[in-house]
């Protein structure tokens, strides 16, 4: 690309024509007959106003009276996109996709799309078996047969990372009627896949790949960081753009790649997100994601190289640290990973006299510091894709911890699933009962449980709860920070199993 193409390229980010024709709508003085019914006046919801701040009521009208999704409130030129329309078409551009789709419902939402995709395409699917829990719902709510994969587990950090180009291929040929793969990339841990091998195996056998970016909306907008998914063959491409992009939260996309099978799904996703989007969808959260694409793409050879080079003076400090180590060497190293997320910053506190919630509990209380992640063993940072941090303050901070004696052995160790003996949308409808934590084991899952964050399903439906699993499960919800996503008791005193016959 030329150096004039590259300037017509940006000069045409600069614009945000979903968000510009909001504000252009809401610069009006209408009286508004409509819905919301605080009808865009801040004395009519005066608690909202004061809690998002002076004029967003202005900005939240509906789909179908602000029309900026489907016509300026001006007349429309005969065949011009819309502002939504516009919008949607350069996220598409910013991340080399075919298409992409704004989402008002996260990732989770356009996990459930990409699910029932996948069953439009058959009944089986070889899936990643760390995969969100959203995936997980989306696979018993449409009654897809799922083949899963194990990826590379690090027990000692708790993490769970990517799976191989091979163990795709044998997947594939142990179950040559599977209709499409699914993978995550990255890891929450920041592990990148072999996206581009993994694509090529995939198509290779004749089936299209999605993969669960949501970790990864930063990706493919700045040379140090990693190439993004779908401008490496994937197929349909989940990105949840809140997290690591820096729009408003329950905001994410779906883009769709550039290969036959894209091409030959492209229909049947527009009528998925149809069939799963809001018709309510929130303007803010719209116009969050243009504004987030205008900022990532105009300025953000700037942003993100300040954030960078902030993240890079943590991992320095902690590497230059004789009490705390970098776990980023480990992480990269593990089986299958091609590349890392320089925005996650694991610490290993093995050995540092501190559990991970311990120390999360007094970065919070003692500094005010909040990091994405505890698990016994670790300390997970996410410094925003444009959002540069403070190092100076988080390493002082780090430093003050206490020595609290925590033994290396204390660390709890990810469980390994129990057996699979039903399906999981047989055992997500079946009856069921619940029972006592100490009666549990053995007892089939009715729920598909995931300690939070990351929300990778530590059971899925229709698996045994073991002995380990259950304990493990414990010990995650009583910890300070953790809950358990799915779980009937939120201490998990009691399960929901399937009931015996």
């Amino acid at each position: 690309m030329t150096t004039v193409d590259a300037s017509t390229q940006l000069l045409k980010h600069v614009e945000a024509p979903y968000a510009d024709a909001l504000r252009s709508l809401a610069r009006i003085d209408w009286q508004r007959l409509h819905v919301p019914a605080h009808q865009g006046r801040e004395g009519n919801a005066p608690g909202v106003a004061a809690l998002l701040g002076a004029g967003v009521l202005s900005l939240d009208f509906p789909m179908s009276v602000a029309s900026v999704d489907q016509q300026s409130w001006r007349i429309a030129e005969p065949g011009r996109p819309t502002p939504l329309g516009r919008a949607q078409g350069l996220a598409a551009e910013a991340w080399g996709a075919r298409r992409a789709w704004f989402l008002t419902n996260g990732a989770s939402g356009g996990n459930h799309i990409a699910t029932t995709v996948a069953r439009a395409l058959g009944v089986e699917v070889v899936v990643q078996r760390s995969v969100h829990s959203s995936v997980v719902d989306g696979i018993a709510h449409v009654g897809l047969v799922p083949h899963f994969v194990q990826g590379a587990v690090d027990s000692g950090l708790g993490a769970a990372h990517g799976v191989t180009a091979a163990q795709i291929d044998q997947a594939l040929r142990e179950h040559p009627d599977a209709a499409a793969v699914f993978v995550v990339s990255p890891s929450y841990f920041g592990a990148v896949a072999d996206i581009e091998g993994i694509s090529r195996t995939a198509h290779a056998h004749g089936v299209p790949l999605i993969v669960d970016e949501a970790w990864g909306a930063h990706f493919g907008l700045h040379p140090e960081l990693p190439v993004n998914a779908v401008r490496l063959g994937a197929d349909l491409v989940i990105s949840s753009t809140h997290k690591g992009a820096g729009s408003l939260t329950q905001s994410a996309m779906l883009h769709l790649g550039h290969s036959d099978h894209a091409q030959r799904i492209e229909q049947l996703v527009d009528r998925v997100v149809r069939s799963y989007q809001s018709t309510s969808c929130s303007p803010l959260l719209l116009a969050s994601l243009d504004e987030t694409r205008r900022h990532l793409v105009v300025d953000g050879a700037r942003a993100i190289g300040a954030a960078l080079a902030s993240a890079e003076a943590i991992r320095s400090g902690i590497r230059a640290s004789a009490r705390f180590r970098d776990a980023t060497g480990d992480i990269a190293a593990s089986p299958g990973t091609a590349g890392f997320d320089p925005f996650k910053i694991a610490i290993d506190l093995r050995g540092a006299g501190i559990s991970g919630q311990q120390a999360q509990h007094r970065l919070i209380t003692d500094h005010r510091i909040y990091t994405e992640l505890a698990t016994p063993a670790t300390l997970l940072l996410l410094v925003g894709a444009t959002s540069p941090t403070d190092p100076k303050r988080f390493l002082k901070a780090l430093d003050d911890l206490p020595f609290l004696g925590t033994a290396r052995e204390n660390a709890v160790r990810l469980p390994s699933p129990g057996d699979r003996v039903m399906g999981v949308q047989e055992a997500f409808f079946a009856d069921t009962a619940v029972v006592p934590f100490a009666e549990a084991a053995g007892r089939v899952s009715a729920d598909s449980l995931a300690a939070y964050p990351p929300g990778i399903p530590n059971v899925l439906p229709g698996e045994v709860l073991t002995a380990e699993v259950i304990d493990y499960l414990r010990t995650m919800a009583a910890a300070p920070s953790g809950f358990v996503r799915g779980a009937y008791d939120p201490l998990l005193d009691r399960f929901r199993v399937v009931a015996r016959p």
